[in-house]
């Protein structure tokens, strides 16, 4: 995953694009997952847990990009 690859970034520009690849990767993940429920490859309720987690890291990650992207916009000087 490039998370890994997230959290020794060059610059915060660099943080955000890698962070998007890792949401990315999740999505796919999370579409996997959904095929392998409607396999009935695997227990419903450990899929459903999986699904949840992903979710959730889903969730983390598109916080952490918005809060990134945020804290990247340079500041207005007040005193003009």
């Amino acid at each position: 995953m490039q998370y890994g690859e997230a959290q020794s970034a060059e610059s915060r520009n660099d943080f955000i694009h890698k962070m998007k690849i890792s949401a990315k990767e999740l999505r796919e993940t999370y579409n996997c997952i959904r095929l392998i429920r409607k396999r009935k490859w695997h227990a419903e309720d450990k899929i459903l847990k999986v699904l949840d987690e992903n979710n959730q890291l889903i969730s983390i990650f598109v916080k952490s990009i918005e809060t990134a992207k945020k804290n990247n916009t340079p500041k207005k000087d007040k005193s003009l």
